[in-house]
C-alpha cells in the first residue's frame, strides 16, 4: 500500500463534514480498495462499550466491551493493536470465523477516545507497519476533517 491512497482519500470526502458519511464511505474505500479483507469498519464508544458504526463486511457484533477481544483492548489501550494470528489472542471475538489477522486503530479527537477503526482479513499475517502507518494517517485526516463534535450528540 502507497500513500497515493491518503489523496483518493481526501478526493472522496472533500467537502463533506458529516462524519457518518464520511465513516461510511472510508470503510467502503478501505473494503473495496485493498486486498484480502473481510471486514472493514468503527466501533464508536457509546459509554463504557464500543457500539458497532458505519461498515463493510458479514453482520457483526454490535456491543463490545472496553478490554474484551482484539478491538476493546486497543479501545482500551488507546494504541493500535496488529494481531498475526486472532486465534492466538487471549479472548477474541469471533464475529465472523473467517477472520485470521485483524488491525485496529484507535480513534483520538482532542485527546479523547471517541472509538476505533477495525479491519479483518481471512489470511494471516495480513497487516504489515506499513498498512498501519498509512491507516493511522488516513483515519487521522477522516477525523480532522470530520465534525466530531456533531458526532459526540449520538454516542456518549
Amino acid at each position: 500500500m502507497n500513500s497515493r491512497i491518503i489523496d483518493s482519500l481526501k478526493e472522496l470526502i472533500k467537502g463533506e463534514t458529516n462524519f457518518i458519511a464520511n465513516a461510511a464511505n472510508f470503510s467502503a474505500f478501505l473494503y473495496h480498495g485493498l486486498d484480502d479483507l473481510n471486514w472493514v469498519g468503527f466501533y464508536m464508544l457509546d459509554g463504557k462499550e464500543l457500539l458497532l458504526g458505519p461498515f463493510c463486511g458479514k453482520p457483526a457484533c454490535i456491543r463490545i466491551k472496553l478490554g474484551k477481544g482484539v478491538t476493546g483492548t486497543s479501545a482500551e489501550s488507546k494504541k493500535t493493536i496488529i494481531i498475526d494470528d486472532v486465534h492466538t489472542f487471549p479472548g477474541h471475538i469471533a464475529c465472523d470465523p473467517n477472520s485470521r489477522s485483524e488491525l485496529v486503530i484507535p480513534m483520538i479527537y482532542n485527546n479523547e477516545l471517541l472509538g476505533v477503526l477495525d479491519l479483518d482479513s481471512p489470511m494471516l499475517n495480513r497487516f504489515s507497519n506499513n498498512d498501519k502507518e498509512i491507516i493511522e494517517k488516513m483515519l487521522n485526516y477522516l477525523v480532522t476533517n470530520s465534525d466530531m463534535h456533531a458526532i459526540k450528540k449520538y454516542y456518549a
